[in-house]
């Protein structure tokens, strides 16, 4: 548990590195928070459909997860996975998103409650997940995700109004 939170604060910290160091740029503008916001619910969409036509679309070729169990997924196994029904996300409800968008990097936390199995074992629950995004050829693309369950009682729970 401590290697997998230690996970997401690196996580947290490059993303934050990565906004930091940007130039100027107007950010926040309504429409790009509303572009990430949508591609943010097309991703949890795809995953229910089990597209990966579209999930091959927005997540970069170089995007990465580490999952709520510390293990690290590509694009290449996520979709692998997806069609031969490893991973399936029967449904999932977002709660509050919150973007940030700085040039043309967003960055996107989110509350999930998802029900979910992975090899036949059910990992259904509560989940906070942070996103990288990029600008890429006028689309936003995932580059990089993390997510962390979230367990009963928890503050996180509280503050993103999962209880």
């Amino acid at each position: 548990m401590k290697r997998l939170f230690a996970s997401v604060l690196l996580s947290c910290g490059c993303a934050g590195l990565t906004l930091a160091n940007l130039p100027a740029v107007p950010s926040n503008a309504p429409a790009a928070v509303e572009a990430v916001k949508q591609v943010e619910r097309a991703l949890g969409d795809a995953i229910v459909a089990a597209d990966t036509d579209k999930l091959n679309q927005i997540l970069a070729d170089d995007w990465q997860t580490i999952g709520s169990s510390g293990v690290v997924y590509t694009k290449e196994s996520i979709l692998r996975d997806l069609k031969l029904g490893k991973n399936k996300l029967e449904w999932l409800a977002l709660g509050p998103m919150n973007v940030q968008v700085a040039g043309d990097v967003a960055v996107g936390l989110s509350c999930v409650m998802e029900r979910r199995s992975r090899d036949g074992m059910d990992t259904s629950g509560n989940f906070v997940w942070m996103d990288l995004l990029e600008k890429r050829g006028g689309k936003w693309v995932f580059v990089r995700s993390t997510g962390v369950k979230v367990s009963e009682g928890s503050t996180i729970r509280r503050t993103f109004g999962l209880i």
